[in-house]
């Protein structure tokens, strides 16, 4: 490999020299030749005889042009022939061109005659990278041609790319049926296109300042894949983002930040409604049994603790600061908090990048850079670790423990957060806000809570990554344990600064962010109700084992809304085979549908529901059950539901374990049923046939991208 680089150095050694910011087609050229990227094959004749010998080994058919520093016009002059087909017809277009040459300017210098390969037919497809400002190097892949500008069909990849990612992303464009033949054409050679993707990749990961790159279009055939056209762009002054802190070293200062046994309140007050004093409050009514400093200039105790007039003051060492002053005092604080060795502060106060005054965010960060305090915000709601009845955080106390980590980078997504899981009655063991992010973010959480033994879920919602690369490699490690659902905000792509290749031009930010969290085994949640409900759902449903999905409903029409959400959400509905079809109709009048839905009908009485979701349960090939209810007066929907949850014990108790979830039709007592259904592991939904399938399909999702199924 170290030949192919060096002679990749000499070309950008001589772009840098003439201070271009772009390669020559021949330097595309050269370029691609030594990372082995196919390009059409191409030299320059000095004789009818070498022009033959070159064209055949090239095999046919070539295209034949002057090369004369004299004749701009090529084709004008006649030194351009096309579509050659045998030795014979090269040597005879070499004569042909010079004689023309000769007519055309007697006295033009010619250097030879260019012998090029012609590429004929096949799919046109484009390959290419850019640079993002979160994410670093991508690479990308779409159809090519005047296809790609109209249809936006593309789709990306962080750079380097394995051999699998590049093979995903054949499959990853709308358009991907076009690539295995339609209407008699012939299916393209997978195994080369994949070849160019990732030798792309690894080019411009070896060369960071290769800042956009197009080979478009690439012809694709059934035999190989070769780029008609290289374009690449460059930016001798683009620094990649230096690597993030190693993990371990991130968990330690997360564990002590999250679980500390002494806390200090710098600005803490005696007063009702100031934010001093809500910490304070807090901290001691949320149950916390460490040691509490208030800090404050003037008095004596507040809320019945001892204040001090500086962290410096206080004997004991102190785990973390919560920042309750004015944005303007924060820095002299914090550089105490330095002195102290304190090694993580909470920066509630607002005024600082969001208010227009990013210098004094630059300041803080500078504090925490010399003295090594990990920052999380500044302009936050605090955050809550409900395993060391922490509520570090002026919101309010909050006690429902459980097993789902949240964050959110606004207030008020955070309030949300906690009245949803308050009302939901869902347990959560953390839930933090990371408001500015002039340091802690998304990544260093994932480090803490990977670790956690008290967390078996993160749900993060997030405006913009600031290392977007960082993340997506800590979320891909971590996804692998425990789901993380992501609900990125922003997902217009209006500001998208315009770029000079097609394929910079095609990446939408959204479209990044999709495909990145994609691959990186990221649950994505297109709503803030989403997300809430993916946490409280996916750690709720056991793991499924195959990707078979029946429906069972009492009512029509939900089940084909049932089936409708399946294929929203990227699930398969089996398909009956004809003993369980039999098996199935036995428990159902004639005049119901057996099939996939299983369709009981309205009228039933309990047992069929019974019967009916016992089999379903029993049956190997059937690996997960959405129900559909359909309130009568013969099923009630508080005997349907504690009828399931009674089935669904008995066949757990007979080792028949299986993701189950339900879609309550009826009157307001289902809300009831669908309240107990949930609290008894099946989460279920009144009044709503996507809810319950998006649940099931997030546990796809992620038991799929950790490799489970």
């Amino acid at each position: 490999m170290s030949n192919s680089k060096e002679a990749v150095r000499k070309v950008l050694d001589q772009v840098k020299a003439d201070n271009r910011t772009s390669l020559t087609a021949p330097e595309g050229k050269l370029v691609c030749d030594a990372y082995g990227i196919p390009v059409p094959k191409e030299g320059v004749a000095k004789s009818a005889g070498e022009a033959g010998k070159m064209a055949s080994s090239m095999g046919f058919p070539v295209v034949m042009k002057i090369v004369s520093p004299d004749i701009l016009h090529k084709t004008e002059a006649g030194g351009v022939i096309v579509g050659l087909k045998t030795a014979a017809d090269a040597e005879k277009a070499y004569e042909t061109i010079l004689g023309n040459a000769k007519k055309y300017k007697a006295d033009a210098k010619i250097e030879g005659v260019q012998v090029q390969q012609m590429l004929a037919g096949g799919t046109e497809v484009i390959v290419g990278s850019i640079t993002d400002g979160s994410f670093g190097k991508l690479v990308a892949f779409g159809l090519g041609g005047v296809l790609v500008e109209v249809l936006k069909d593309i789709t990306f990849r962080l750079a380097p790319a394995t051999k699998d990612d590049a093979l995903s992303m054949l499959d990853g464009i709308q358009a991907h049926e076009i690539l295995k033949g339609v209407r008699g054409g012939e299916p393209v050679n997978r195994a080369a296109l994949a070849e160019i993707i990732v030798k792309v990749s690894q080019l411009v990961s070896d060369f960071p300042e290769i800042v956009e790159l197009d080979l478009n279009p690439v012809f694709a055939t059934a035999k190989d894949a070769t780029a008609a056209d290289v374009r690449i762009v460059v930016d001798f002054a683009y620094k990649p983002k230096p690597k993030p802190r190693p993990t371990e070293e991130i968990v330690a200062a997360m564990n002590r930040i999250m679980q500390p046994k002494a806390v200090a309140v710098v600005g803490a007050s005696a007063e009702d409604g100031k934010i001093g004093n809500s910490v304070m409050k807090n901290l001691i009514n949320g149950g916390y049994k460490g040691d509490i400093y208030p800090i404050h200039p003037k008095a004596a105790d507040i809320l019945g603790y001892k204040a001090y007039k500086s962290v410096k003051d206080v004997p004991g060492v102190i785990d973390v600061a919560v920042f309750a002053i004015p944005a303007k005092f924060v820095a002299g604080a914090l550089t105490e908090c330095g002195e102290k060795k304190i090694p993580g502060a909470v920066l509630i106060p607002s005024g600082f990048a969001e208010a227009g005054a990013p210098e004094l965010q630059a300041e803080i960060v500078e504090v925490g850079k010399k003295y090594d305090i990990r920052l999380m915000g500044p302009n936050i709601y605090g955050f809550y670790y409900t395993p060391a009845n922490l509520c570090a955080t002026f919101c309010t106390a909050y006690d429902v423990k459980g097993h789902a980590a949240l964050s959110s980078q606004s207030g008020g997504i955070g309030m949300a957060i906690i009245g949803f899981s308050r009302s939901a009655k869902m347990g959560v063991s953390a839930i933090v806000g990371l408001g500015n992010k002039s340091d802690i973010d998304e990544d260093d959480l994932l480090a803490f809570f990977e670790q956690d033994p008290n967390t078996n879920l993160i749900a993060q919602h997030c405006e913009d990554l600031k290392d977007g690369r960082a993340f997506a490699e800590a979320a891909k490690r971590v996804s692998r344990k425990k789901p993380v659902v992501v609900l990125k905000a922003g997902r217009t792509s209006a500001g998208a600064k315009a770029a000079s290749s097609h394929t910079g031009a095609l990446a939408g930010n959204d479209k990044i962010y999709e495909d990145v969290l994609a691959q990186s085994g990221v649950i994505r949640a297109r709503s803030l109700r989403q997300l809430l409900e993916f946490a409280r759902g996916v750690p709720v449903l056991p793991t499924p084992k195959g990707e078979n999905v029946l429906i069972i409903t009492g009512a029509g029409g939900s089940g084909v809304l049932l089936s409708d959400s399946c294929v929203d959400n990227g699930l398969s509905l089996m398909s009956m085979p004809a003993d369980l079809d039999a098996a199935f109709r036995k428990f159902i009048p004639p005049f119901g549908a057996a099939g996939n839905p299983v369709d009981i009908t309205g009228g039933e009485p309990p047992i069929t529901y019974v019967n009916t979701v016992k089999l379903g349960l029993s049956d190997e090939r059937i690996h997960s059950l959405i129900l559909g209810y359909w309130h009568t007066i013969v099923t009630p929907p508080m005997v349907f539901a504690r009828n399931m949850v009674e089935v669904k014990k008995e066949m757990e108790a007979k080792g028949f374990v299986k993701p189950m979830v339900a879609s309550l039709a009826g009157d307001v007592e289902v809300e009831e049923a669908a309240e107990y259904l949930y609290q008894n592991g099946i989460p279920a939904y009144a009044y709503s046939t996507e809810l319950p399938v998006e649940v099931l399909g997030a546990k796809y999702k992620w038991a799929r991208g950790a490799g489970l199924l």
